[in-house]
């Protein structure tokens, strides 16, 4: 089943756009919005919001121990 997630979108007077996924972490913050994107252009510049990192230490450490294992 397909968590639900809210994309806020500004508008500036100079024409500027910029995106705010809210409700997701990791990589599912950058695949509801890659669609448009690639519609709209150029990505001028990308700031992740702290939501992106969460869950990364655990997959870090899980690839350890597989690392480990595979060399015992």
């Amino acid at each position: 089943m397909a968590e639900y997630q809210r994309i806020e979108y500004q508008i500036g007077k100079d024409g500027k756009i910029t995106e705010r996924v809210i409700d997701a972490s990791g990589n599912s913050c950058l695949q509801p919005t890659q669609a448009l994107e690639e519609a709209l252009g150029e990505i001028e510049s990308r700031e992740l919001l702290p939501e992106y990192y969460e869950g990364e230490e655990i997959l870090t450490t899980d690839n350890i121990q597989r690392s480990n294992s595979v060399n015992n």
